[in-house]
């Protein structure tokens, strides 16, 4: 059955941020450092020709510096509804945001989270402080504010413990050092993101143990997703970097292979199951959304990142969860369309 709607898929267009993304000194001229801004565009022929199996009508907008033209074309188009990609604007993921809030006041219905959901999200040591308001577990931490001379970290956390910038998106900035052991390591790894990025840093107790991402379509969790790290080098930390997710080449990326439907006991993905679906609703998530969580030796399971609007190439996460459910790819983008045309007809912005 094909509909007869309109469908304008809005993805941002492609700007490098950073000199370095991969949280490490790298060699000159690497042309993997930057896969997490352009590798939607350059998928974008192969996503329109997806939603073409079941819209007649699909186009496709990219989100400029030219704002008003922006506007304009969506009220053009006039689309019944607006697939939303936008990840950044001008490379800044704090952006991401914004696009939806330009929907909201063209009143043009779109696919996915809220801005106050993505504004949320992407703010790590936010997202932790509404988690640890409806008492959902999640590592203990603390925010670190950019400052261009640091000199000591005053803090009661465990070691070890992994650093992560507080408002960024798609591993950027992590790597094999991100995971430290002492005071000095700690200083010396604040003063090296301080350098390179010139942002937040979250500091986290680091949680040794397997690695799982709960995606959650609607309020249905879909098969439970591990990241195996067993053939890791013994010297690699067992976390997802920036490489695993980006640079074919690399050790990480070779090495932390996806395992879905994730061999676990029922009780652990009963348990798993549910804090997902919590912590889909205390962030106000609403479509799609992707728990990652770590359970450490005693099976305890802590919430790291909630992810809206998490990655919807055909080869991410996402779509592998959704495959192991029996859900085909365009069958996905459908699904996710349907949410935003059901809340049209309704006349709901929620």
């Amino acid at each position: 059955m094909t509909y007869n709607q309109k469908i304008l898929i809005c993805y941002n267009q492609p700007s490098i941020k950073y000199q370095n993304y991969s949280g490490k000194s790298v060699l000159a001229g690497d042309n993997n450092l930057q896969l997490s801004e352009t590798s939607f565009s350059e998928n974008l022929g192969f996503t329109i020709g997806m939603l073409k199996k079941k819209y007649k009508h699909v186009d496709a907008l990219e989100f400029n510096n030219d704002i008003p033209s922006v506007i304009n074309k969506i009220k053009k188009y006039s689309p019944d509804v607006c697939f939303n990609f936008v990840e950044s604007f001008k490379g800044e993921a704090n952006y991401e945001s914004y696009a939806t809030g330009i929907y909201d006041i063209l009143n043009y219905e779109y696919t996915g989270n809220t801005m106050l959901c993505l504004g949320n999200c992407l703010v790590k040591g936010r997202t932790k402080q509404i988690l640890k308001s409806y008492n959902l577990p999640t590592p203990n931490y603390l925010v670190v504010p950019y400052s261009e001379n640091v000199s000591l970290i005053n803090h009661n956390l465990l070691f070890p413990v992994i650093l992560k910038l507080n408002s960024e998106d798609a591993s950027i900035g992590i790597s094999e050092n991100s995971i430290v052991n002492n005071n000095i390591d700690l200083l010396n790894r604040i003063k090296y993101l301080f350098k390179n990025y010139k942002t937040d840093v979250l500091i986290e107790e680091y949680i040794d143990g397997r690695e799982f991402n709960v995606a959650v379509l609607g309020n249905k969790v879909l098969p439970i997703s591990e990241i195996t790290f067993d053939n890791l080098p013994d010297n690699l930390p067992k976390i997802v970097t920036y490489e695993a997710k980006w640079s074919e080449e690399s050790q990480y990326y070779k090495n932390t292979v996806p395992v879905c439907p994730a061999k676990i006991e029922d009780k652990l993905a009963n348990k798993l199951s549910d804090l997902a679906l919590q912590a889909f609703k205390a962030l106000m998530c609403r479509d799609y959304a992707r728990v990652d969580m770590r359970v450490n030796s005693n099976n305890k399971p802590y919430i790291i990142e909630v992810n809206p609007n998490p990655d919807l190439s055909e080869d991410a996460g996402f779509a592998r969860s959704a495959k192991a459910a029996g859900i085909s790819y365009p069958e996905l983008l459908n699904k996710i369309i349907k949410f935003a045309t059901k809340r049209k007809k309704n006349g709901k912005k929620n």
